[in-house]
């Protein structure tokens, strides 16, 4: 069991870390989730988003970041 809460924690601090880079990229006023390409539909009460391009793109430039990272690391 302390092998469980060690994965939960460092999970929660992966999610921490991932909340303060989107709250970080919001005010640097990126279009992300607003691509043309995003698809939003909206009605009374109800909102359903798809950001099919922000996740291509997102997508492109991790795979770009971990192939520079393990071409460096040979």
């Amino acid at each position: 069991m302390l092998d469980l809460g060690r994965i939960l924690i460092f999970l929660g601090l992966i999610l921490v870390v991932a909340g303060f880079l989107v709250m970080g990229l919001n005010r640097m006023h990126l279009p992300l989730g607003r691509l043309p390409g995003d698809f939003s539909w909206r009605g009374r009460g109800w909102t359903v988003s798809f950001p099919l391009a922000t996740c291509v793109v997102l997508s492109v430039l991790l795979s770009l970041i971990f192939w520079a990272l393990s071409h460096f690391r040979r």
